[in-house]
């Protein structure tokens, strides 16, 4: 989709995919931008529901010709939720689409073997449009760099807290950005972490990896106020996590004392970035304790199906873990 010229040239579909709402909510809008500057939309414009569309309305309302106007659009939301006889209608359709018309597809999900799929990304090479979400690494550089657009700056622990209140949904965030602007108007001064405590609300449900990371940083502090914040269970469920990420740092630590240059990631498998604070992280301990830890926590797991209370059998392996001795 090019919006860059006054009279962009636009495929007859695109698919809209991934579960980013933002990425969808500005994806549309710039397909609606450009839209119009080929024609009045007001009488030529569309939108079904996947769920409880039919396909043939849907491709009855592509083959109709524009009034007035060059194009019409047609949207259809949560396309990943058509019945196959409706898909299948639009694949039908998109076999020989109107030339004056751009179809516009919108949903979280869609395999890529899926028929449908296949006769959008047949439509041409910028058919398919990326929504994914970021990963969790990637989203609070990507929530700072959004905050200039709302006409203010934020430190990097302010936006690590805006998603740590906020979560990933990133509709969310841009609300909050958006409240943040009118708070910080006029002045210059970044929002810092402090800010986001005293503005924003807490409403994400918190993610058990950081729990596991504050413990790998060694962070008594954090992992005492995150506990609270993980649900029942959170004892049994955290066990597995906390083993494996003793283990891994336990190899970390060993390749590093070896001189070995060898990735983490190829001997463990798995994507890199999820291996990227191990290195630093091992070293905030010795790897005496690191082996301590993983025979401490296999007799806390003994207690607690023994009929210790689990919560406070956990906990008391992470400060003993997480705190660093007088000597260190």
């Amino acid at each position: 989709m090019d919006t860059s010229s006054k009279q962009p040239t636009l495929l007859p579909a695109y698919l809209i995919v991934g579960e980013d709402l933002l990425k969808q909510r500005r994806v549309i809008e710039r397909l609606r931008e450009s839209a119009s500057k080929l024609g009045d939309l007001e009488f030529n414009h569309d939108r079904f529901d996947g769920e409880s569309a039919s396909g043939a309305d849907v491709a009855a309302a592509c083959n109709t010709l524009p009034f007035m106007s060059d194009v019409r659009l047609v949207e259809v939301a949560q396309a990943d939720k058509m019945r196959k006889e409706d898909s299948e209608a639009l694949v039908d359709y998109l076999a020989h689409p109107s030339p004056s018309t751009v179809l516009a597809l919108i949903a979280d999900k869609l395999a890529k073997n899926t028929r449908l799929y296949k006769a959008v990304a047949g439509v041409g090479k910028t058919a398919v449009i990326d929504c994914a979400p970021m990963k969790s690494y990637e989203l609070a550089k990507a929530v700072r760099s959004m905050a200039p657009g709302h006409g203010f700056t934020m430190t990097a622990a302010a936006a690590d807290k805006l998603v740590e209140f906020v979560g990933t949904d990133t509709v969310r965030i841009d609300s909050e950005l958006r409240k943040l602007a009118f708070s910080h108007a006029g002045t210059s001064a970044p929002v810092t972490d402090r800010d986001i405590e005293s503005m924003v609300a807490r409403t994400s449900e918190l993610a058990p990896w950081n729990f596991v990371d504050s413990l790998a940083r060694r962070d008594v502090a954090a992992c005492v106020g995150m506990y609270p914040r993980l649900g029942k269970n959170s004892a049994y469920g955290l066990i597995t996590l906390c083993a494996t990420r003793m283990r891994e740092l336990v190899l970390a630590k060993t390749i590093e004392q070896r001189g070995d240059s060898t990735p983490l990631e190829r001997v463990l498998g798995g994507p890199s970035w999820r291996y990227k604070n191990h290195a630093s992280d091992a070293r905030r301990f010795t790897l005496a304790e690191l082996e301590g830890a993983l025979v401490s926590l296999r007799d806390a797991e003994r207690a607690m199906k023994s009929g210790s209370d689990p919560d406070r059998t956990f906990m008391d392996w992470v400060i003993a873990v997480a705190a660093r001795s007088a000597d260190r």
